[in-house]
């Protein structure tokens, strides 16, 4: 043991208490000079007495935390100078604790401790003492405040806020870098010896990482750790008090490091060269293969960009950065030809678009791999020279003239022969034909281009090896202008003139509308088709003209209407020109030139009817021929008659009853046994629920030959039927041959002609009009045409 040692234990245990040696002493203050302590106060002779002042003199106690002895634990000792050892004085305790966590002996003033104290939940606990004379209770000394301090021992470790930690740290740094820092808290007493001062070691982590032992920061131990060879690391941190030795209490945490991801790797192509094919027939925009170089990182440090730096194919395909998968998607940038060329080198370079400058040293960031494209020949349809075609024809050529030819060719053989069709939903007029050999289109109907200016015609091309691969080509055909139509009048135009008019007085203003659209823009002249004595034309040159009269006043008496005939012609070539025909109507005016009637008609009217009064007659004559047709009606409506008037109105009515019966099983209605065996008929069976006024024989039929079977299954299931109770309870044979009775006319009917004797009279048929005279001439004259035979 050092020397520095002993004198570290020395002074140690100078500064320990020693409790049973302790001891708290009542004195008098040396000076004799009496003071006001606490007032005066009289005495029994009047005079007043002055209390002197007393001083304690005490040291702390001190007592330690933790006591487990068996007794209660001594603190310390109270004692007054006034104390004699005769028992007459009484120590009193008061404050934190007293009579419960410390006791007092009244007679000699040791204080003992009752139970273990723990200094983390209280350090010092404040008290007063006091001491009073046991007689007559009057304090001896002023009461004072000491204090007992809990003395601090090493029961309480160290510990971690957190049980696990989670840090990061880029990968590759340098020896060193903050990592993360762990602190510890310990409950013992700091200023007090060592218990509360922590040492941090690592358990577990090393060589990777190191802590400091006073401030806990954990930082890197290792040079350019790469995460992509290890990305978690687990830390174990200690925490000592005492310092750190021997015999100090620890405690412990975990710390989980990842190495977060820096950009200290290059994107890499698994291969240098790739073979790729499309079709020559795959549109703009088809994605024919991608490429993908990988990259050790992560996130944004792994995202690449792909672009092609050379190569034959620059021009023709593209190359796009797919984000989320991180590949080159190649794709067609022009229209491809087998025929024009089959092999297509492109360069294609992938570069990290986020670079660390720190790291330059690591690079390049970027890779190239070589795309070599194959264009595979495909049967292609044929192609037009043009992607569209526009022919200008004038209206007015003749039926079969060529207006144009489209060409088109086999990109895959140029002797293929080639099939042209005009699409006829795009021609229904059918106005148009196109030689199918040649592709030259004609007119097979007139155009007309006030009809339709413009036709949109599509061209079908098709090979004739294989109709199936067609081509459509717009063309567009558009009718110039022929000078065809002539002017007309821009609207109708319900003109007249005043019966009063002068000479030269306006009555209307015309304008022409021509169909045709010269390039000069439109010009009409107006003139007469002859000259007339009472109006003309005059032109004003801007496409319109002015009708004047040329004498004063007319007589709708004696011409009521006028009709001016007016030639409109054009300036375009070859001119054209029509007549049209001004109605002009002779009218009453009133001194303003208003128009107050044109019928001569009006002025045989009366005076004074009005046009009301004309209305009112003709509503009443209409109402009158209305009463009248209604009465007519009325009285030709007859009644009509009942189809039968009574009972005895009775002619041959045939009333059908389509009753079958119930089959063979139905014996009650039928009797079956009849229909087997003709001979064993009776005779006519009556109606039981009427009594009919006639009976006719019936007819026998040839008898069919006896079947004894079916005759004895019948017979026994009729006798079945017969000891039924739920069976009808006879047989029912209905006869409906009821005509009626008390007809003068009696029947017309030959049913039952073979059974009278003789010829029938009908010559009663005359006595009922002549509506039967051609009846009674057709049967009563039988015997005078035998006579005559």
């Amino acid at each position: 043991m050092t020397i520095q040692q002993v004198l570290l234990l020395l002074l140690l245990w100078m500064w320990l208490p020693h409790p049973c040696h302790t001891e708290m002493l009542f004195r008098r203050t040396p000076d004799l000079r009496p003071r006001s302590f606490g007032g005066r106060a009289l005495g029994n002779d009047g005079k007043t007495i002055h209390r002197q002042k007393r001083g304690w003199m005490w040291n702390q106690f001190f007592l330690l935390e933790e006591y487990t002895g068996s007794d209660y634990q001594y603190v310390g000792k109270l004692h007054s100078d006034q104390d004699k050892g005769d028992g007459s004085l009484k120590y009193i305790l008061s404050g934190d604790g007293a009579g419960t966590l410390f006791i007092i002996d009244e007679k000699t003033g040791d204080i003992h401790a009752t139970r273990r104290i723990d200094r983390e939940e209280k350090a010092f606990y404040t008290l007063r003492a006091q001491a009073i004379n046991r007689r007559t209770l009057r304090p001896v000394e002023p009461e004072s405040e000491f204090v007992i301090k809990i003395h601090d021992i090493n029961d309480n470790e160290p510990t971690f806020p957190e049980e696990v930690y989670t840090a990061s740290v880029p990968e590759m740094s340098v020896v060193g870098t903050s990592v993360v820092q762990v602190t510890a808290t310990d409950a013992d007493d700091p200023s007090y010896g060592n218990s509360a001062r922590i040492i941090y070691s690592i358990l577990q982590g090393q060589p990777y990482f190191s802590v400091e032992p006073e401030t806990g920061i954990i930082r890197t131990a290792l040079p350019n750790m790469n995460r992509e060879n290890r990305e978690q690391y687990q830390v174990v941190i200690q925490a000592k008090d005492m310092g750190g030795q021997m015999g100090g209490l620890s405690g412990t945490t975990t710390v989980n490091i990842t190495l977060t991801d820096v950009n200290d790797n290059p994107p890499r192509f698994p291969q240098s060269t790739i073979h790729l094919r499309v079709p020559e027939s795959s549109p703009v925009g088809t994605a024919i293969g991608s490429v993908k170089a990988t990259d050790a990182d992560t996130g944004k440090n792994a995202e690449v960009e792909y672009r092609i730096i050379d190569g034959d194919g620059t021009d023709m395909f593209d190359i796009v950065t797919q984000k989320d998968t991180q590949e080159g998607i190649i794709t067609v940038r022009k229209p491809l030809d087998y025929e024009t060329r089959r092999l297509y080198t492109l360069k294609v370079e992938a570069e990290n678009t986020h670079v660390d400058p720190r790291f330059y040293y690591l690079g390049p960031f970027k890779d190239t791999i070589i795309v070599k494209i194959s264009v595979e020949d495909v049967d292609e349809p044929p192609v037009f020279s043009r992607s569209s075609y526009l022919f200008e024809v004038h209206e007015d050529i003749e039926l079969g003239t060529i207006i144009g030819t489209v060409m088109a060719r086999d990109p895959d053989s140029a002797s293929s022969p080639i099939r042209f069709s005009l699409d006829r939903h795009t021609d229904l007029d059918r106005i148009f034909n196109i030689h199918s050999g040649n592709g030259s289109i004609y007119t097979s109907k007139p155009l007309d281009r006030e009809i339709s200016q413009w036709h949109n015609l599509s061209v079908i091309a098709a090979e004739i090896n294989n109709p199936k691969d067609t081509t459509r080509v717009p063309v567009y055909v558009r009718i110039l202008d022929v000078n065809d139509n002539a002017p007309q009048f821009a609207v109708f135009y319900d003109t007249f003139v005043c019966e009063n008019a002068r000479a030269g007085q306006l009555i209307q203003t015309i304008s022409a509308v021509d169909k045709d659209d010269p390039l000069g823009g439109q010009k009409f002249f107006f003139s007469l088709a002859a000259v007339n004595p009472n109006f003309t034309v005059q032109d004003n040159e801007d496409n319109t003209a002015r009708i004047l009269t040329r004498r004063n006043g007319f007589s709708r008496h004696e011409i009521s209407t006028y009709l001016l005939p007016v030639v409109i012609s054009d300036n375009d070539y070859p001119i054209q020109s029509s007549t049209g025909t001004l109605t002009i109507r002779v009218c009453a005016c009133d001194s303003r030139g208003n128009m107050q009637s044109c019928s001569a008609e009006a002025l045989l009217l009366p005076a004074g009817l009005s046009t009301g009064a004309l209305v009112a007659i003709l509503l009443c004559i209409i109402i009158l021929l209305v009463i009248v047709v209604l009465f007519a009606a009325l009285k030709r409506q007859r009644k009509k008659e009942p189809l039968i008037l009574s009972k005895e109105d009775i002619r041959d009515n045939i009333v059908s009853y389509n009753d079958e019966g119930g089959g063979e099983e139905d014996t009650q209605a039928f009797d079956i046994g009849t229909l087997r065996n003709p001979a064993a008929i009776e005779d006519k069976k009556l109606r039981r629920d009427i009594i009919p006024e006639t009976l006719f024989v019936p007819r026998r039929t040839p008898s069919a030959p006896d079947n004894t079977d079916v005759r004895d299954f019948i017979n026994q299931r009729l006798k079945e039927h017969d000891t039924d109770p739920s069976a009808p309870p006879y047989d029912s044979l209905a006869t409906y041959a009821y005509e009626g009775n008390d007809s003068i006319a009696e029947s017309l009917s030959s049913l039952e002609s073979g059974t009278t004797e003789g010829d029938q009279n009908y010559d009663y048929l005359r006595e009922w009009g002549p509506r039967f005279n051609k009846l009674a001439e057709m049967y009563g004259g039988g015997e005078s045409d035998k006579d005559t035979s």
